[in-house]
Protein backbone atom coordinates (compact mmCIF):
# COMPACT_ATOMS: atom_id res chain seq x y z
CA UNK A 1 0.00 0.00 0.00
CA UNK A 2 1.27 3.39 -0.76
CA UNK A 3 0.76 7.02 -0.15
CA UNK A 4 1.96 10.09 -1.93
CA UNK A 5 2.95 13.11 0.02
CA UNK A 6 2.23 16.74 -0.63
CA UNK A 7 4.15 19.92 -0.34
CA UNK A 8 4.17 21.06 3.23
CA UNK A 9 4.29 24.34 5.16
CA UNK A 10 2.94 24.93 8.63
CA UNK A 11 0.15 27.49 8.74
CA UNK A 12 -0.24 29.49 11.93
CA UNK A 13 -4.00 29.24 11.89
CA UNK A 14 -4.04 25.46 12.27
CA UNK A 15 -1.39 25.03 14.93
CA UNK A 16 -3.96 24.37 17.63
CA UNK A 17 -5.33 21.28 15.92
CA UNK A 18 -3.75 17.90 16.59
CA UNK A 19 -2.79 15.40 13.93
CA UNK A 20 -3.64 11.74 14.43
CA UNK A 21 -1.08 8.95 14.76
CA UNK A 22 0.99 8.53 11.58
CA UNK A 23 -0.62 11.60 10.04
CA UNK A 24 1.23 14.34 8.22
CA UNK A 25 2.21 17.20 10.47
CA UNK A 26 4.50 19.53 8.56
CA UNK A 27 6.72 20.36 5.65
CA UNK A 28 6.91 22.85 2.86
CA UNK A 29 3.44 24.01 1.82
CA UNK A 30 1.60 22.19 4.61
CA UNK A 31 -1.35 24.07 6.08
CA UNK A 32 -2.75 21.36 8.33
CA UNK A 33 -2.15 20.43 12.00
CA UNK A 34 1.47 20.62 13.16
CA UNK A 35 0.96 19.18 16.64
CA UNK A 36 0.52 15.44 17.19
CA UNK A 37 -1.79 13.68 19.61
CA UNK A 38 -0.35 12.83 23.04
CA UNK A 39 2.45 10.30 22.91
CA UNK A 40 3.34 11.10 19.31
CA UNK A 41 6.00 13.44 17.92
CA UNK A 42 6.13 15.34 14.66
CA UNK A 43 9.23 13.98 12.92
CA UNK A 44 10.73 15.77 9.91
CA UNK A 45 11.95 13.47 7.16
CA UNK A 46 13.01 16.34 4.95
CA UNK A 47 11.93 19.91 4.21
CA UNK A 48 8.85 18.68 2.38
CA UNK A 49 7.38 16.07 4.69
CA UNK A 50 6.90 15.53 8.42
CA UNK A 51 4.87 12.78 10.06
CA UNK A 52 3.52 11.96 13.54
CA UNK A 53 5.50 9.02 14.88
CA UNK A 54 5.23 7.18 18.17
CA UNK A 55 7.33 8.54 21.05
CA UNK A 56 10.05 11.10 20.57
CA UNK A 57 12.66 9.21 18.60
CA UNK A 58 13.44 9.18 14.93
CA UNK A 59 11.37 7.10 12.57
CA UNK A 60 13.07 3.81 11.88
CA UNK A 61 10.93 3.25 8.85
CA UNK A 62 12.65 5.95 6.89
CA UNK A 63 16.12 5.03 5.76
CA UNK A 64 17.00 8.38 4.33
CA UNK A 65 16.05 11.98 4.69
CA UNK A 66 17.24 13.36 1.41
CA UNK A 67 15.12 13.62 -1.69
CA UNK A 68 15.85 10.98 -4.26
CA UNK A 69 15.68 11.49 -7.98
CA UNK A 70 12.95 9.87 -10.01
CA UNK A 71 13.68 7.71 -13.00
CA UNK A 72 15.14 10.06 -15.57
CA UNK A 73 12.81 9.00 -18.34
CA UNK A 74 9.59 9.04 -16.33
CA UNK A 75 7.21 11.72 -17.48
CA UNK A 76 4.05 13.09 -16.05
CA UNK A 77 0.90 12.55 -18.01
CA UNK A 78 -0.74 15.61 -16.55
CA UNK A 79 0.43 19.14 -15.79
CA UNK A 80 1.83 19.67 -12.35
CA UNK A 81 -0.44 21.52 -10.00
CA UNK A 82 0.68 23.87 -7.28
CA UNK A 83 0.65 22.20 -3.89
CA UNK A 84 -0.59 19.01 -5.41
CA UNK A 85 -1.21 16.41 -2.76
CA UNK A 86 1.12 13.83 -4.08
CA UNK A 87 4.03 15.55 -5.65
CA UNK A 88 5.80 18.17 -3.62
CA UNK A 89 5.70 21.08 -5.98
CA UNK A 90 6.75 24.68 -6.01
CA UNK A 91 4.22 27.45 -6.39
CA UNK A 92 4.92 27.86 -10.07
CA UNK A 93 2.09 25.93 -11.63
CA UNK A 94 3.03 27.27 -15.01
CA UNK A 95 6.08 25.05 -15.21
CA UNK A 96 5.40 22.10 -17.41
CA UNK A 97 5.91 18.53 -16.28
CA UNK A 98 7.31 17.34 -19.54
CA UNK A 99 10.85 17.82 -18.30
CA UNK A 100 13.02 14.74 -18.39
CA UNK A 101 12.80 14.34 -14.66
CA UNK A 102 9.09 13.70 -14.63
CA UNK A 103 6.06 15.61 -13.50
CA UNK A 104 7.85 18.09 -11.31
CA UNK A 105 7.37 21.82 -11.15
CA UNK A 106 9.86 24.56 -12.00
CA UNK A 107 12.08 24.12 -8.95
CA UNK A 108 11.91 20.37 -9.03
CA UNK A 109 11.26 20.24 -5.35
CA UNK A 110 9.06 17.19 -5.28
CA UNK A 111 10.25 14.47 -3.01
CA UNK A 112 9.05 10.95 -3.40
CA UNK A 113 8.48 9.40 -0.06
CA UNK A 114 7.06 5.98 -0.34
CA UNK A 115 5.28 4.21 2.38
CA UNK A 116 4.19 0.68 2.01
CA UNK A 117 2.18 -1.28 4.42
CA UNK A 118 -0.01 -4.24 4.51
CA UNK A 119 -0.48 -5.24 8.07
CA UNK A 120 1.21 -4.05 11.19
CA UNK A 121 1.98 -5.93 14.35
CA UNK A 122 -0.66 -5.31 16.98
CA UNK A 123 1.74 -3.08 18.89
CA UNK A 124 2.09 -0.73 15.95
CA UNK A 125 -1.38 0.71 16.21
CA UNK A 126 -1.81 0.88 12.51
CA UNK A 127 1.51 2.48 11.76
CA UNK A 128 2.12 3.03 8.10
CA UNK A 129 5.29 1.79 6.49
CA UNK A 130 7.36 4.69 5.36
CA UNK A 131 10.11 4.77 2.80
CA UNK A 132 11.52 7.27 0.40
CA UNK A 133 10.64 6.80 -3.18
CA UNK A 134 11.80 8.64 -6.23
CA UNK A 135 13.09 11.93 -5.07
CA UNK A 136 13.79 15.31 -6.46
CA UNK A 137 16.77 16.98 -7.96
CA UNK A 138 17.38 20.48 -9.18
CA UNK A 139 16.04 19.49 -12.53
CA UNK A 140 13.40 16.97 -11.63
CA UNK A 141 11.36 17.07 -8.45
CA UNK A 142 10.33 13.76 -7.06
CA UNK A 143 6.88 12.68 -6.15
CA UNK A 144 6.36 11.24 -2.74
CA UNK A 145 4.51 8.13 -2.00
CA UNK A 146 3.82 6.26 1.14
CA UNK A 147 2.26 2.96 1.82
CA UNK A 148 0.79 2.53 5.19
CA UNK A 149 -0.05 -0.71 6.76
CA UNK A 150 -2.31 -1.58 9.56
CA UNK A 151 -2.50 -4.50 11.88
CA UNK A 152 -5.70 -6.45 12.04
CA UNK A 153 -6.43 -4.81 15.36
CA UNK A 154 -5.70 -1.21 14.57
CA UNK A 155 -7.31 1.00 11.97
CA UNK A 156 -4.99 3.23 10.04
CA UNK A 157 -6.05 6.79 10.63
CA UNK A 158 -3.45 8.47 8.51
CA UNK A 159 -4.56 9.90 5.22
CA UNK A 160 -1.07 9.57 3.84
CA UNK A 161 -1.12 9.93 0.14
CA UNK A 162 0.07 6.84 -1.60
CA UNK A 163 1.64 7.61 -4.82
CA UNK A 164 4.18 5.08 -5.50
CA UNK A 165 5.73 2.97 -2.88
CA UNK A 166 3.97 0.04 -1.37
CA UNK A 167 4.89 -0.74 2.11
CA UNK A 168 3.14 -3.86 3.00
CA UNK A 169 3.41 -4.74 6.62
CA UNK A 170 3.95 -8.39 6.74
CA UNK A 171 4.78 -9.87 10.07
CA UNK A 172 5.89 -13.44 10.02
CA UNK A 173 5.25 -13.61 13.72
CA UNK A 174 1.57 -13.04 13.14
CA UNK A 175 1.37 -15.80 10.63
CA UNK A 176 0.37 -19.05 12.14
CA UNK A 177 3.03 -21.61 11.49
CA UNK A 178 1.97 -25.03 10.44
CA UNK A 179 3.60 -28.14 9.19
CA UNK A 180 2.83 -29.15 5.66
CA UNK A 181 0.00 -31.56 5.41
CA UNK A 182 1.19 -35.05 4.67
CA UNK A 183 -1.18 -35.41 1.82
CA UNK A 184 -2.72 -32.59 -0.08
CA UNK A 185 -4.19 -31.76 -3.39
CA UNK A 186 -1.88 -30.82 -6.17
CA UNK A 187 -3.74 -28.17 -8.02
CA UNK A 188 -3.66 -28.33 -11.76
CA UNK A 189 -5.76 -25.59 -13.19
CA UNK A 190 -5.98 -22.89 -15.75
CA UNK A 191 -7.58 -20.72 -13.16
CA UNK A 192 -8.54 -20.59 -9.54
CA UNK A 193 -10.85 -23.54 -9.70
CA UNK A 194 -8.26 -26.21 -9.21
CA UNK A 195 -8.71 -29.81 -9.98
CA UNK A 196 -7.01 -32.09 -7.54
CA UNK A 197 -4.85 -35.13 -7.79
CA UNK A 198 -2.88 -36.93 -5.15
CA UNK A 199 0.55 -35.53 -4.40
CA UNK A 200 3.11 -35.17 -1.67
CA UNK A 201 3.00 -32.27 0.76
CA UNK A 202 5.48 -30.30 -1.32
CA UNK A 203 5.06 -29.51 -4.95
CA UNK A 204 8.35 -29.57 -6.77
CA UNK A 205 8.88 -27.11 -9.56
CA UNK A 206 8.63 -23.40 -10.15
CA UNK A 207 5.80 -20.91 -10.10
CA UNK A 208 4.32 -20.01 -13.46
CA UNK A 209 4.75 -16.24 -13.32
CA UNK A 210 7.31 -13.77 -11.97
CA UNK A 211 7.97 -10.09 -12.51
CA UNK A 212 7.74 -6.65 -10.93
CA UNK A 213 5.34 -3.76 -10.41
CA UNK A 214 5.70 -0.91 -12.90
CA UNK A 215 4.60 1.98 -10.69
CA UNK A 216 3.87 5.63 -11.42
CA UNK A 217 0.24 5.95 -12.48
CA UNK A 218 -0.67 5.21 -8.85
CA UNK A 219 1.51 8.07 -7.56
CA UNK A 220 -0.71 10.53 -5.74
CA UNK A 221 -2.89 7.86 -4.15
CA UNK A 222 -3.28 7.87 -0.39
CA UNK A 223 -4.13 4.98 1.88
CA UNK A 224 -7.51 6.63 2.48
CA UNK A 225 -8.31 6.28 -1.21
CA UNK A 226 -7.61 9.90 -2.05
CA UNK A 227 -5.80 9.89 -5.39
CA UNK A 228 -4.63 13.23 -6.72
CA UNK A 229 -4.63 13.16 -10.50
CA UNK A 230 -1.85 15.76 -10.66
CA UNK A 231 0.37 13.44 -8.63
CA UNK A 232 0.63 10.86 -11.37
CA UNK A 233 4.03 10.13 -12.89
CA UNK A 234 3.65 8.22 -16.12
CA UNK A 235 6.42 5.59 -16.44
CA UNK A 236 5.82 5.93 -20.17
CA UNK A 237 8.40 4.64 -22.61
CA UNK A 238 10.87 4.09 -19.78
CA UNK A 239 8.45 1.71 -18.07
CA UNK A 240 7.90 -0.16 -21.32
CA UNK A 241 11.66 -0.38 -21.89
CA UNK A 242 12.10 -1.78 -18.40
CA UNK A 243 9.51 -4.47 -19.09
CA UNK A 244 11.26 -5.39 -22.33
CA UNK A 245 14.51 -5.73 -20.43
CA UNK A 246 12.94 -7.86 -17.71
CA UNK A 247 11.44 -10.19 -20.32
CA UNK A 248 14.17 -10.34 -22.96
CA UNK A 249 17.24 -10.19 -20.73
CA UNK A 250 15.97 -11.76 -17.50
CA UNK A 251 13.24 -14.18 -18.53
CA UNK A 252 10.47 -12.64 -16.40
CA UNK A 253 6.92 -12.76 -17.73
CA UNK A 254 4.49 -10.86 -15.48
CA UNK A 255 3.95 -7.23 -14.54
CA UNK A 256 1.53 -5.40 -12.27
CA UNK A 257 0.47 -1.96 -13.47
CA UNK A 258 -1.05 0.09 -10.61
CA UNK A 259 -3.31 3.07 -11.30
CA UNK A 260 -5.62 5.31 -9.27
CA UNK A 261 -9.39 5.13 -9.80
CA UNK A 262 -9.58 8.93 -9.88
CA UNK A 263 -7.05 9.08 -12.70
CA UNK A 264 -9.01 6.62 -14.81
CA UNK A 265 -12.22 8.67 -14.62
CA UNK A 266 -10.59 12.10 -14.14
CA UNK A 267 -12.06 12.54 -10.66
CA UNK A 268 -15.63 11.81 -11.77
CA UNK A 269 -17.00 9.13 -9.44
CA UNK A 270 -19.46 6.96 -11.33
CA UNK A 271 -18.38 8.48 -14.63
CA UNK A 272 -16.95 6.98 -17.77
CA UNK A 273 -13.28 6.32 -18.39
CA UNK A 274 -11.50 9.54 -19.33
CA UNK A 275 -10.25 9.07 -22.88
CA UNK A 276 -6.97 10.89 -22.33
CA UNK A 277 -6.09 9.43 -18.95
CA UNK A 278 -7.18 5.93 -19.87
CA UNK A 279 -5.19 6.30 -23.08
CA UNK A 280 -2.09 6.94 -20.98
CA UNK A 281 -2.76 3.83 -18.93
CA UNK A 282 -3.61 1.73 -21.97
CA UNK A 283 -0.31 2.71 -23.58
CA UNK A 284 1.51 1.12 -20.65
CA UNK A 285 -0.81 -1.89 -20.73
CA UNK A 286 -0.27 -2.43 -24.45
CA UNK A 287 3.48 -2.25 -23.89
CA UNK A 288 3.07 -5.04 -21.37
CA UNK A 289 0.75 -7.12 -23.54
CA UNK A 290 3.23 -6.96 -26.42
CA UNK A 291 5.90 -8.85 -24.49
CA UNK A 292 4.60 -10.43 -21.27
CA UNK A 293 2.42 -13.40 -20.46
CA UNK A 294 0.56 -11.68 -17.63
CA UNK A 295 -0.38 -8.01 -17.17
CA UNK A 296 -2.21 -7.12 -13.95
CA UNK A 297 -4.57 -4.14 -14.02
CA UNK A 298 -4.41 -2.93 -10.41
CA UNK A 299 -6.84 -0.28 -9.11
CA UNK A 300 -4.79 1.24 -6.30
CA UNK A 301 -7.41 2.75 -3.98
CA UNK A 302 -7.39 0.73 -0.74
CA UNK A 303 -11.12 -0.07 -1.06
CA UNK A 304 -11.92 3.64 -0.91
CA UNK A 305 -12.66 6.82 -2.81
CA UNK A 306 -11.55 10.01 -1.04
CA UNK A 307 -11.73 8.48 2.42
CA UNK A 308 -15.02 6.63 2.02
CA UNK A 309 -15.17 2.82 1.88
CA UNK A 310 -16.74 1.19 -1.16
CA UNK A 311 -20.10 -0.33 -0.30
CA UNK A 312 -19.81 0.86 3.29
CA UNK A 313 -20.93 4.48 3.16
CA UNK A 314 -18.74 5.51 0.24
CA UNK A 315 -19.06 4.66 -3.45
CA UNK A 316 -21.86 2.19 -4.04
CA UNK A 317 -21.20 -1.32 -5.25
CA UNK A 318 -22.94 -0.26 -8.46
CA UNK A 319 -20.43 2.56 -9.01
CA UNK A 320 -17.56 0.17 -8.32
CA UNK A 321 -19.06 -2.40 -10.68
CA UNK A 322 -19.46 0.28 -13.36
CA UNK A 323 -15.74 1.00 -13.26
CA UNK A 324 -14.90 -2.67 -13.64
CA UNK A 325 -17.47 -3.21 -16.36
CA UNK A 326 -15.84 -0.47 -18.43
CA UNK A 327 -12.31 -1.76 -17.82
CA UNK A 328 -13.27 -5.35 -18.56
CA UNK A 329 -14.96 -4.31 -21.79
CA UNK A 330 -11.68 -2.76 -22.95
CA UNK A 331 -9.72 -5.97 -22.40
CA UNK A 332 -12.35 -8.68 -22.74
CA UNK A 333 -10.59 -10.25 -25.71
CA UNK A 334 -7.13 -10.55 -24.16
CA UNK A 335 -6.47 -13.43 -21.78
CA UNK A 336 -3.14 -11.93 -20.73
CA UNK A 337 -4.93 -9.23 -18.76
CA UNK A 338 -5.55 -9.99 -15.10
CA UNK A 339 -8.08 -7.87 -13.23
CA UNK A 340 -6.72 -6.80 -9.84
CA UNK A 341 -9.97 -5.75 -8.20
CA UNK A 342 -8.40 -3.52 -5.54
CA UNK A 343 -5.06 -2.79 -3.92
CA UNK A 344 -4.82 -3.45 -0.19
CA UNK A 345 -8.23 -3.01 1.38
CA UNK A 346 -7.92 -2.22 5.08
CA UNK A 347 -10.21 -1.67 8.05
CA UNK A 348 -13.29 -2.87 6.21
CA UNK A 349 -16.14 -5.13 7.24
CA UNK A 350 -14.97 -8.23 5.43
CA UNK A 351 -18.39 -9.66 4.64
CA UNK A 352 -19.58 -6.36 3.19
CA UNK A 353 -16.31 -6.02 1.32
CA UNK A 354 -16.77 -9.50 -0.15
CA UNK A 355 -20.13 -8.29 -1.50
CA UNK A 356 -18.32 -5.40 -3.22
CA UNK A 357 -15.75 -7.77 -4.71
CA UNK A 358 -18.55 -10.03 -5.90
CA UNK A 359 -20.18 -7.05 -7.62
CA UNK A 360 -16.92 -6.34 -9.45
CA UNK A 361 -16.45 -9.99 -10.45
CA UNK A 362 -19.99 -10.20 -11.79
CA UNK A 363 -19.54 -6.95 -13.75
CA UNK A 364 -16.29 -8.20 -15.28
CA UNK A 365 -17.83 -11.47 -16.40
CA UNK A 366 -20.97 -9.79 -17.75
CA UNK A 367 -18.76 -7.47 -19.80
CA UNK A 368 -17.54 -10.48 -21.74
CA UNK A 369 -14.25 -11.06 -19.92
CA UNK A 370 -15.15 -14.63 -19.07
CA UNK A 371 -11.76 -16.33 -19.27
CA UNK A 372 -9.39 -13.87 -17.58
CA UNK A 373 -8.00 -14.24 -14.10
CA UNK A 374 -9.44 -11.98 -11.40
CA UNK A 375 -7.50 -11.24 -8.20
CA UNK A 376 -9.57 -11.23 -5.01
CA UNK A 377 -8.18 -8.91 -2.28
CA UNK A 378 -8.87 -9.42 1.43
CA UNK A 379 -8.75 -7.15 4.46
CA UNK A 380 -5.65 -6.05 6.42
CA UNK A 381 -3.78 -4.82 3.36
CA UNK A 382 -4.18 -8.24 1.70
CA UNK A 383 -1.58 -9.54 4.10
CA UNK A 384 -0.96 -13.25 3.55
CA UNK A 385 -0.29 -13.85 7.22
CA UNK A 386 -3.69 -12.41 8.16
CA UNK A 387 -5.85 -13.85 5.40
CA UNK A 388 -7.18 -16.86 7.28
CA UNK A 389 -7.26 -15.39 10.80
CA UNK A 390 -9.05 -12.15 9.84
CA UNK A 391 -11.80 -13.96 7.94
CA UNK A 392 -10.74 -12.76 4.49
CA UNK A 393 -10.05 -16.22 3.12
CA UNK A 394 -13.43 -17.55 4.21
CA UNK A 395 -15.33 -14.53 2.88
CA UNK A 396 -13.55 -14.45 -0.48
CA UNK A 397 -13.94 -18.21 -0.81
CA UNK A 398 -17.67 -17.64 -1.32
CA UNK A 399 -17.23 -15.41 -4.38
CA UNK A 400 -18.14 -17.05 -7.67
CA UNK A 401 -18.44 -16.41 -11.37
CA UNK A 402 -21.86 -15.91 -12.92
CA UNK A 403 -22.20 -19.65 -13.50
CA UNK A 404 -21.38 -20.49 -9.89
CA UNK A 405 -17.86 -21.70 -10.65
CA UNK A 406 -14.62 -20.36 -9.18
CA UNK A 407 -12.54 -20.73 -12.34
CA UNK A 408 -9.77 -18.11 -12.55
CA UNK A 409 -10.72 -16.44 -9.27
CA UNK A 410 -7.33 -16.04 -7.58
CA UNK A 411 -6.52 -14.83 -4.06
CA UNK A 412 -4.41 -11.66 -4.05
CA UNK A 413 -1.80 -11.39 -1.25
CA UNK A 414 1.07 -9.10 -0.21
CA UNK A 415 3.94 -9.72 2.23
CA UNK A 416 7.15 -7.90 3.14
CA UNK A 417 10.16 -9.16 5.08
CA UNK A 418 11.47 -6.44 7.40
CA UNK A 419 11.21 -6.28 11.20
CA UNK A 420 7.69 -4.86 11.29
CA UNK A 421 6.54 -6.25 7.97
CA UNK A 422 6.22 -2.76 6.57
CA UNK A 423 8.56 -2.86 3.63
CA UNK A 424 10.11 0.40 4.81
CA UNK A 425 13.43 -0.96 6.04
CA UNK A 426 16.31 -2.01 3.86
CA UNK A 427 17.11 -5.01 6.08
CA UNK A 428 15.02 -8.19 6.10
CA UNK A 429 14.45 -10.29 9.23
CA UNK A 430 12.24 -13.12 8.01
CA UNK A 431 11.66 -15.31 4.98
CA UNK A 432 7.93 -15.58 5.78
CA UNK A 433 8.32 -19.34 5.38
CA UNK A 434 5.72 -20.20 8.01
CA UNK A 435 3.27 -17.70 6.55
CA UNK A 436 3.42 -19.08 3.03
CA UNK A 437 3.48 -22.71 4.14
CA UNK A 438 0.45 -22.18 6.37
CA UNK A 439 -1.54 -20.25 3.77
CA UNK A 440 -0.37 -22.65 1.08
CA UNK A 441 -1.81 -25.53 3.07
CA UNK A 442 -5.12 -23.66 3.37
CA UNK A 443 -5.15 -23.08 -0.38
CA UNK A 444 -4.54 -26.77 -1.03
CA UNK A 445 -7.22 -27.85 1.39
CA UNK A 446 -9.71 -25.53 -0.28
CA UNK A 447 -8.58 -26.12 -3.87
CA UNK A 448 -7.73 -22.46 -4.41
CA UNK A 449 -4.78 -20.50 -5.76
CA UNK A 450 -3.11 -17.21 -4.89
CA UNK A 451 -0.63 -14.75 -6.33
CA UNK A 452 1.86 -12.65 -4.37
CA UNK A 453 1.60 -9.26 -6.05
CA UNK A 454 3.75 -7.17 -3.70
CA UNK A 455 6.93 -8.11 -1.84
CA UNK A 456 10.50 -6.91 -1.64
CA UNK A 457 13.33 -5.51 0.44
CA UNK A 458 16.60 -3.62 0.34
CA UNK A 459 18.06 -4.24 -3.12
CA UNK A 460 21.62 -4.62 -1.83
CA UNK A 461 21.08 -6.01 1.69
CA UNK A 462 22.54 -9.46 2.32
CA UNK A 463 19.69 -10.17 4.74
CA UNK A 464 17.15 -9.55 1.98
CA UNK A 465 19.10 -11.49 -0.61
CA UNK A 466 18.95 -14.46 1.76
CA UNK A 467 15.39 -14.11 3.04
CA UNK A 468 13.62 -13.12 -0.17
CA UNK A 469 15.25 -15.97 -2.04
CA UNK A 470 14.16 -18.37 0.72
CA UNK A 471 10.61 -16.97 0.53
CA UNK A 472 10.47 -17.67 -3.18
CA UNK A 473 11.79 -21.19 -2.62
CA UNK A 474 8.75 -21.83 -0.42
CA UNK A 475 6.45 -20.49 -3.13
CA UNK A 476 8.16 -22.74 -5.66
CA UNK A 477 7.58 -25.70 -3.35
CA UNK A 478 3.90 -24.74 -3.37
CA UNK A 479 3.77 -23.94 -7.07
CA UNK A 480 0.54 -25.92 -7.35
CA UNK A 481 -1.25 -23.18 -5.39
CA UNK A 482 0.95 -20.10 -5.77
CA UNK A 483 0.88 -18.78 -9.33
CA UNK A 484 3.86 -16.50 -8.83
CA UNK A 485 5.11 -13.14 -7.62
CA UNK A 486 5.58 -9.52 -8.68
CA UNK A 487 8.06 -7.49 -6.62
CA UNK A 488 7.67 -3.89 -5.54
CA UNK A 489 8.70 -1.86 -7.49
CA UNK A 490 10.18 -0.45 -10.68
CA UNK A 491 8.70 1.94 -13.24
CA UNK A 492 8.86 5.60 -12.21
CA UNK A 493 10.79 4.79 -9.03
CA UNK A 494 14.42 5.82 -9.05
CA UNK A 495 17.05 3.08 -8.68
CA UNK A 496 18.02 4.79 -5.39
CA UNK A 497 14.59 4.25 -3.79
CA UNK A 498 14.99 2.12 -0.63
CA UNK A 499 13.39 -1.03 -1.99
CA UNK A 500 13.73 -0.18 -5.65
CA UNK A 501 13.63 -2.84 -8.32
CA UNK A 502 14.24 -0.30 -11.07
CA UNK A 503 17.30 -1.20 -13.12
CA UNK A 504 20.07 1.36 -13.45
CA UNK A 505 21.32 2.52 -16.81
CA UNK A 506 19.30 3.06 -19.94
CA UNK A 507 17.45 0.96 -22.53
CA UNK A 508 19.85 -1.50 -24.07
CA UNK A 509 22.30 -1.30 -21.17
CA UNK A 510 20.25 -1.87 -18.01
CA UNK A 511 21.85 -3.34 -14.89
CA UNK A 512 19.53 -5.13 -12.45
CA UNK A 513 19.40 -4.52 -8.73
CA UNK A 514 21.13 -7.43 -6.90
CA UNK A 515 17.83 -8.45 -5.25
CA UNK A 516 16.11 -8.63 -8.62
CA UNK A 517 18.92 -10.59 -10.23
CA UNK A 518 19.42 -13.08 -7.42
CA UNK A 519 15.89 -13.63 -6.13
CA UNK A 520 13.11 -12.32 -8.36
CA UNK A 521 14.85 -13.56 -11.49
CA UNK A 522 17.12 -16.23 -10.03
CA UNK A 523 14.45 -18.20 -8.18
CA UNK A 524 12.19 -18.10 -11.22
CA UNK A 525 14.66 -19.01 -13.93
CA UNK A 526 16.86 -21.25 -11.79
CA UNK A 527 19.91 -19.06 -12.30
CA UNK A 528 20.56 -18.83 -8.55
Amino acid sequence: MKASLYSVAAAAGTAAAQQSAWGRCGGKGWDGPTQCVDGWTCHSYNEYYSQCIEGSGSAAASTGTGALTPSSNATSSVPAVTSAPVNVTSAASSATSAAAGGDEEEEACETTITLTSSSLPSSSAGAPNFYTGPGSSASAPASTSMKSASSSAAALTSSAVTSSAPVAFSSSAAAASSSQVASNAAVSTSGNAATTSSSSSSSSGTVKYAGVNIAGLDFGCSTDGTCTVSGVTDPGDDGISQMKHFVNDDGLNAFRLPVGWQFLVNDNLGGTLDSSNFGTYDNLMQGCLDIAELCILDVHNYARWNGQIIGQGGPTNEEFASLWSQLATKYADNDKVVFGVMNEPHDVDIDSWADSVQAAVTAIRKAGATSQKILLPGNDWTHASMSVSDGSAAALNKITNEDGSIDNLIFDVHQYLDSDGSGTHTECTTSNADTFKSFGDWLRENNRQAMLTETGGGPNADSCLTNLCEQFEVLNNYSDVYLGWTGWAAGAFAPSYEISETPSGSPGSYTDQPLVKQCIVGKFTGSS
